[in-house]
């Protein structure tokens, strides 16, 4: 075989054809790749099975720590609720104790008013006859401008005859208009029939009643005046405030 001058030249070597040796390469390969894969499938599931087992056991400790919260939650609003309760129940209580011992103030006053009363009404006086005008209470009740009044008449003297007498009850006050008006107890009472309350009691009389006041009129005081009659007639004078107390 000729050979051109300057060609490149090719070496041709001839081997012998092995199917055998083909075959166990390709199966080699494949066996590898298979062997890889699977131990990544087992790798991977094992660090899945891993990661699924700390996340559930990360979940029963919140659930956990949430329950024991959860308690502590609960306790926390029961005791608040109990010191509401008690925090209620002491201002009920307080309430209670002053509620009474307002009371007991007010029977204390009741109390030393009779005792000064029935004291009055023992000791003598220079006026034989001894005609006085005592204690005036005037009680709002629950009718707008509707008023319980007692009046007290009573007679201190050494020697209590039976004293006769009368006595004139007025209200004063304003109108709307700033005027002065007046007005005879008939007028606001039913309790009352004529200008004069007739007396007549050896040691003290009381004048009850309920009285209402016009529309536009505004009281400003109750003007008394007593009289006996016979040998040692007196009159004496009183004017009181207008005081109201609740019922």
């Amino acid at each position: 075989m000729a050979v051109v001058k300057g060609s490149y030249q090719y070496r041709l070597r001839v081997v012998q054809d092995e199917p055998g040796k083909r075959y166990a390469g390709h199966f080699v390969t494949a066996a590898l790749v298979l062997t890889v894969g699977l131990a990544s499938y087992f790798y991977g599931r094992y660090q899945l099975q891993s990661t699924q087992a700390d996340a559930t056991a990360e979940l029963v400790q919140l659930r956990s720590q949430l329950q024991s919260k959860s308690s502590e939650a609960e306790g926390l609003r029961q005791e608040v609720a109990n010191l509401s309760l008690g925090s209620e129940v002491d201002r009920k209580a307080a309430e209670g104790v002053r509620g009474e011992v307002i009371q007991l103030k007010a029977k204390i006053a009741e109390l030393e008013e009779n005792v000064s009363f029935y004291r009055g009404l023992m000791s003598p006086t220079a006026n034989k006859r001894g005609l006085t005008i005592g204690s005036l209470d005037v009680i709002a009740t629950s009718t707008p401008r509707h008023y319980q009044y007692k009046l007290v008449v009573q007679q201190l003297a050494s020697n209590h005859s039976h004293l006769r007498g009368h006595l004139s009850f007025n209200v004063v006050g304003r109108e709307t208009d700033g005027e002065v008006r007046s007005f005879a107890l008939k007028d606001l009472s039913n309790d009352v029939s004529g200008d004069q309350i007739r007396l007549g009691f050896r040691y003290f009389q009381n004048v009850t009643g309920e009285m209402v006041l016009p529309e536009g009129f505004t009281p400003e005081r109750i003007e008394l005046v007593a009289k006996s009659t016979g040998r040692d007639a007196v009159e004496v004078e009183k004017k009181f405030g207008w005081l109201v107390q609740q019922s």
